[in-house]
């Protein structure tokens, strides 16, 4: 299945974990605009902080995603 897009974490300018860039990458968007998201989910309701870990436990890294 070409052209299959997959989630992952980066490695290359991470900030935490570089769950945020994956994400980023992903949906094809600015960084910043993902971080600013998760923030606001972390201090509003506290599910972004849980869910930022999970997903820095599951999402294997962008060197282990094969194409």
């Amino acid at each position: 299945m070409e052209g299959k897009k997959k989630i992952y974490k980066i490695e290359e300018g991470r900030k935490i974990c570089g769950v945020c860039g994956g994400v980023a990458e992903y949906f094809n968007i600015d960084p910043v605009l993902v971080r600013v998201i998760w923030g606001v989910l972390a201090l509003g309701c506290g599910i972004g902080i849980v869910l930022y870990f999970v997903c820095a436990f599951v999402f294997p890294n962008k060197s282990e995603v094969e194409y």
